[in-house]
C-alpha cells in the first residue's frame, strides 16, 4: 500500500486533523517545559541572590536551564536575570558588617 492509497482511504481532512492534534500537543508540552525551566531559574536566582553568591554547580545548572529554555523559543525575558545570576560571586564574602548601636 503506497502513500496515495493510504490518503485515499483515510481522507485528507482526517490527516490534517491528526497533524493538527499532534502539533497542538507538542506545542503544549514545549510551553509546559519552558514554564518549568523558567520557574527553576527564578527560584535559583532568588535563592542565591539572598545568599549573595552562587557556587559553580549552581551557575552551571542555571546556564543549562537557560540554554534549554532559550532553545524552546524563549522570548528573552530571562536575559537580564541570567546576567545578574552569573555575575554573583562564586563564594560568600568574608567581609564583616559593623553593627551600629
Amino acid at each position: 500500500m503506497n502513500a496515495y492509497q493510504i490518503i485515499s482511504i483515510i481522507g485528507m481532512p482526517s490527516i490534517i486533523t491528526i497533524v493538527g492534534l499532534i502539533y497542538t500537543r507538542e506545542r503544549s508540552l514545549r510551553l509546559g517545559v519552558q514554564a518549568l525551566l523558567r520557574a527553576q531559574m527564578i527560584n535559583d536566582y532568588y535563592k542565591y541572590s539572598e545568599k549573595g553568591y552562587a557556587p559553580l554547580h549552581a551557575k552551571d545548572n542555571f546556564e543549562n536551564c537557560y540554554k534549554q529554555y532559550h532553545a524552546l523559543g524563549a522570548n528573552g525575558m530571562m536575559d537580564k536575570l541570567r546576567e545578574e545570576f552569573l555575575s554573583l560571586p562564586l563564594k560568600p564574602s568574608n567581609r564583616k558588617i559593623k553593627k551600629t548601636r
